[in-house]
Parts: structure tokens; sequence; C-alpha cells
């Protein structure tokens, strides 16, 4: 569809905070324009033209780590340490989950990660092949991530998911990577590091959660989890760790030197008490932080909104500083930083010729109001209420408190419910 987004404030993001009133014209899955409105190309025959009247019109927020079969453990599995709660509780529930209760289940995330102005995800969960039917099918841009253990699948089946999904699909896109080092024997982190070199891959990993994680690796080799997949080979090729909470003033040289984002996902680790990430300190190595919701069975919501806010809350907390960690700079995480880290190069800003990722912001909310700093207040005071509109490559997929005409979100939740009946 040709569309027409005019009387806008428009925050492209490629200079945080900046606003300018405008114009957005979309034409297919592509930005056409993005201006003030007086130096416009040739205009196609529009198929619908909408009136933003002053809302705010940005890119999309970036999940940039999640697991959207959990939904199904939302509030199951509620207040246990980490290792307690994946051996005890989840690991076996995971282990009789099938191909179609990831489908459906991923599904429902769906439904959540529109309402939250959410248009690209990276998801690491069981059976990506039925998680990308689903994306592909709901319209949700997704990066798959393979979460490689010792409990399978082999590597041969990671290499064929990375031939045969990179390309199958117009919005799914599949990376290599394992669960974590505490997951993974050596000699499969050897044979995996192997592989990226063959295809010349960045790896990506949940690595440095919890401090026992830490201990236990030190404990096995000597090093620290960062270290060990350094001195394997692992980060050869640059690539993304998950959580990073208990990060060594070593392990922050390696993470710059290769270049390697952060995906920090502050609900998560708050509830597992995990800690608290060093987002200052990456932010002032100049290391790419991203954000992620992480699964809904340790958040439990999968709230863009909420993990901005406690980005730059718990950062002042842990430095004792109020000004750590401005919230311009969150926002960028969770817009651009997310893209990058995902290899998402043409989902980050709202310009000419990038994808057709967006959202609408309703600034005609008492939370958003009055007027005076709009790239703060969706950090400090912004809600998944304020979200109006959601497109993915071109597709309104959520407006106005609705999702599209094709989703029936009643059987999906029926469907959830039974899937969770049978897991018990």
């Amino acid at each position: 569809m040709n569309i027409r987004f005019f009387h806008a404030r428009i925050m492209t993001m490629a200079e945080a905070g900046s606003i300018i009133e405008g114009e957005v014209w979309i034409q297919d899955n592509r930005i056409l324009y993005v201006g003030e409105g007086r130096d416009c190309p040739q205009a196609p025959a529009w198929d619908r033209e909408i009136d933003c009247r002053q809302n705010l019109l940005m890119p999309g927020f970036k999940n940039a780590h999640t697991h959207s079969g959990m939904t199904v453990f939302r509030s199951l599995c509620d207040d246990y340490n980490l290792q307690d709660w994946l051996n005890q509780e989840i690991f076996p529930r995971e282990g009789r989950m099938t191909g179609e209760d990831c489908y459906q289940l991923t599904r429902l995330a769906i439904l959540e990660y529109l309402t939250s102005g959410i248009t690209a995800i990276g998801d690491m969960y069981l059976t990506p092949e039925t998680i990308a039917e689903a994306c592909q099918e709901m319209g949700m841009r997704c990066v798959l991530v393979s979460g490689l253990n010792r409990f399978g699948p082999p590597l041969e089946v990671m290499e064929k998911r990375y031939k045969e999904l990179n390309g199958k699909y117009d919005l799914i896109t599949y990376k290599m990577g394992v669960h974590a080092e505490y997951t993974c024997s050596k000699e499969l982190l050897e044979s995996v590091s192997r592989l990226i070199h063959q295809y010349k891959a960045p790896l990506f990993v949940h690595m440095s959660e919890t401090k026992a994680e830490v201990e236990e690796c030190i404990g096995r080799y000597g090093i620290t989890p960062p270290a060990l997949f350094d001195s394997l080979g692992l980060f050869d090729f640059g690539g993304t760790i998950y959580h990073g909470v208990h990060i060594t003033p070593e392990d922050m040289e390696i993470l710059k030197r290769q270049k390697i984002s952060v995906i920090t996902n502050p609900a998560s680790n708050a509830k597992l008490a995990s800690g608290i990430a060093p987002i200052g300190e990456y932010l002032r190595q100049g290391i790419r932080v991203g954000i992620g919701t992480d699964g809904a069975s340790s958040n439990n919501c999968l709230d863009m909104f909420r993990e901005m806010f406690l980005v730059t809350a718990l950062a002042k907390l842990k430095e004792k500083d109020p000004s750590a960690v401005d919230a311009l700079k969150v926002l960028t995480m969770a817009t651009v930083n997310g893209a990058l880290s995902m290899e998402l190069h043409e989902s980050d800003i709202l310009a000419a010729g990038k994808l057709a990722d967006m959202i609408m912001i309703d600034l005609h909310q008492p939370n958003m109001q009055p007027i005076n700093n709009i790239a703060k207040n969706l950090v400090y005071s912004g809600s998944k209420l304020n979200v109006k509109l959601t497109m993915i490559n071109g597709r309104i997929l959520y407006e106005n408190g609705r999702f599209s005409e094709a989703v029936d979100a009643e059987e999906i939740y029926a469907q959830a419910n039974a899937i969770l009946e049978r897991l018990r």
C-alpha cells in the first residue's frame, strides 16, 4: 500500500531527540519521503492518507533479545534464582513442548510486541522453523538466533538452518549462536568456532548473566566467559552477548576490541536478582548497547517502555548518579542500537529508502503532556497505552487498540491456555 502520514511530529532517530514537523510517505514496504513537506518528490496514488494530528512518528522499538515461546510460562514459575528456575521448572517443561506449541505461543507474543511498538525481535527458542512461520504469517520482523547447547540440536542442524532459513522469508534472518557457556562443552564450542570461521559469521550468546555463572566458568577454565570465547575465536567476526551483568575490566576490553554488542535485559535481571549491568561503563567504553525484554517467563511482560525506564533508573542507582545514562541514549538503545546489533541496517532510522518499520505515539494523553521534551517523556513517563499505531514492512498491524482484521486474538489466547494446561 501507498500511505501518506501528514500533520506529524517526526523523530527520525538520525539524531536522538531531534524532532521535525511534516510528513512521512510509505510506498509498498519502503519509506519514500520524510520531511517538512516543502521538498516532496512526485507523489504516488495514495491508498490511504492519515492525519497524525501532531502525534509522533518514530522508528519502531527493537526487542533485541527474547524467547517468544516462553509466554506459556508467564507467572507460572516465578520467584526462583536463575539456575533453579531453569533446571527445576523451565527445562523439564520445555522438553515436552512441540514445534506447534512454539508456533502458537509466538503468535501470542507477537500481539504483545505490537501493542508495545516493537517492530523487530531477536528470538532464541526451541524450534526456529515454526517461529519463523508464525512471524512471517503475522508480519513480525524476526532475527532468529540458534540456542545450540549440549542437549541439542546437533551442530549440523544449526548449519542447515543457517543456510535454509536465510533468504526463505522476507521478514526472517537466522544467526548462529549458542545458549551459554554453562550449557556447552568446550568441544562443542570449538566446533562452533570452526563453523563461524567457515561462514565468517558473528556469534550470539547468553553471557555473564549471574555471578555464579562467571565463578563456575573460572573454576572450569581459569578465565571468564568472555575471555574463554575470545580465546576460542568465537568473537573473531563480532557478535552480541545477552545480559552482560557481571563483567570485568578485562572483559570490557575484549568486547570493545572485538566490536561485540551487549543487549541488556533489566527487568529479567532484576526479577531473578541476577544484578544490574554496568550500562554506564559500556557507554563510556564505546560498546554498543541494545535492549531486550527476555522471555515472558522471567520478566513477565514484553514491554519496551518498562525496559527503557529500568535501563536508566537502575544505571543511576548503580552509579549513585542521577545524570548516568541519559534518556536520549536509552531511546537510541531501544531503536537504532537494537537494529544494528541484529544487523537490521535498513530498519534503524526513518529515512527515504529505509524499510517502513514505524510507530505512532499518541501525544494526546495525560502522561505525555505538556509537550516539553517528547524524547524524555517516552523513556520516563511513556506507556504501551501511548502506542497508537505499529507498522512493519509497510503494513499497519496494530492501530487504535485493534489488531489487523486477519488476526483472531481470542483464538490465539485459547490456544495458549490449552498448551498451558498440558504443560503444567
